[in-house]
């Protein structure tokens, strides 16, 4: 049981990774040596003047902080303005949000307030039964799209067979945050996305910005985290799921250790949501992407589980030297988690020991967020977590591009 379960955790980390970028460059040899032999074009050049319809919707809720700022950024978007229309949904906030948006006379922004709050995918459906455009952008209040995020998304859709395209989050330190080893965390995972989007096996976007095709749009699953559930039902009705590292997104770091931890659990909470929803994905007989899925996904989502499994067989092998030997060196490790947190805690940088103490938060937030689906408590309705907009992201740029 110990060596499967730290077989398993090393088979995640690194052993896929690895295969990733084997399978990735055996796929460049392959479209290079066909090149070689028929002397077609190899590459499928974007259509950048590729402009269709598009509708950017919004679910908000108690963004009265960030919401002047969101309005601003997006009316400086790079893309036609007969072209791009933005729907915005109050999911029945409890702040001035509606207020502020009252005082925005645009003709472009429409504005659906809604008295019951459900949830974020819930608003998003009933905003796309409002529009009629053929790409659907989602977005969040706290995140502030780079001008030609928008034409970067959509100019993917002029190949018929891609139904959905994720953009990219960088995740910047604002005043107050601790961005610790998430920063790595976040190249590590953007990495991942990057060979699985080469080989047509990218299932999840970024919530942050990402696109679908609208006649594709149709979830058919509740989930607190839709920028899973929906991309993984677009790529298992046989569309691609595409990323893109060029469409960029820009959100700030939440100011606190705690606010990072309880956003976790909750989207831990999503995670197996959509998993113990979606278990037709993992038959095998789906080929490269139900690996994929299985292996960056619900390897991640049960590392916690092999973690506590290894810990406690070496408990009861520690009889034995060489897992005495590993029993104290998982043990100095999560020391140093531990040392970590009482760094932050009394706020203080953790410096080296941001790491282990990023790893264990990570896998203790998904345990956490399994014992809260387990039980229910974890609703389609949340608190959002309070962040500030990017300093760089509101400096003045000039007149809006209304």
């Amino acid at each position: 049981m110990f060596w499967i379960c730290v077989g398993l955790l090393a088979y995640h980390y690194v052993g896929y990774p690895l295969l990733l970028f084997v399978f990735s460059a055996l796929s460049q040899a392959t479209s290079d040596f066909w090149y070689l032999i028929r002397r077609h074009n190899r590459r499928c050049l974007l259509q950048t003047d590729h402009v269709p319809q598009v509708a950017l919707l919004m679910s908000v809720y108690n963004e009265e902080s960030v919401i002047r700022a969101k309005v601003k950024n997006l009316l400086e978007i790079d893309y036609p303005s007969d072209r791009l229309e933005f729907l915005l949904g109050l999911d029945a906030p409890t702040d001035s949000t509606g207020e502020v948006l009252s005082q925005t006379k645009l003709n472009r922004l429409r504005v659906f307030p809604f008295q019951t709050r459900r949830g974020k995918l819930a608003v998003l459906c009933d905003l796309a039964g409002h529009t009629s455009a053929e790409i659907l952008v989602f977005t969040d209040a706290n995140t502030m799209l780079e001008k030609n995020c928008v034409r970067n998304l959509v100019r993917h859709f002029a190949d018929p067979r891609v139904g959905a395209v994720s953009g990219e989050e960088i995740r910047v330190v604002t005043p107050g945050a601790d961005p610790g080893a998430e920063s790595l965390y976040w190249r590590y995972e953007s990495a991942l996305k990057l060979l699985e989007s080469r080989l047509n096996c990218s299932l999840g976007a970024n919530g942050a910005v990402y696109a679908v095709r609208r006649s594709l749009f149709h979830p058919r699953k509740q989930s607190i985290v839709e920028d899973f559930q929906i991309p993984l039902e677009v790529r298992f009705e046989g569309y691609r799921v595409v990323y893109d590292p060029e469409a960029v997104a820009i959100e700030g770091i939440a100011p606190t250790f705690s606010a990072q931890f309880a956003r976790r659990v909750r989207i831990g909470a999503g995670n197996y949501q959509t998993l113990f929803g979606n278990l037709e994905c993992l038959n095998p007989l789906k080929g490269l992407v139900t690996f994929c899925f299985f292996s960056h996904r619900v390897l991640r989502w049960f590392a916690p589980i092999f973690l506590s499994i290894a810990f406690f067989c070496s408990i009861l092998l520690a009889t034995q030297p060489e897992y005495a030997v590993l029993l104290a060196a998982q043990c100095v490790f999560y020391s140093m988690a531990g040392l970590g947190y009482w760094l932050k805690k009394n706020g203080r940088p953790a410096r080296l020991f941001s790491l282990p103490l990023y790893f264990c938060s990570m896998n203790f937030a998904l345990l956490l967020g399994l014992l809260r689906y387990l039980s229910g408590r974890q609703t389609l309705t949340w608190k959002p977590t309070l962040r500030q907009i990017p300093p760089e992201m509101l400096l003045d740029k000039g007149p809006d591009n209304r």
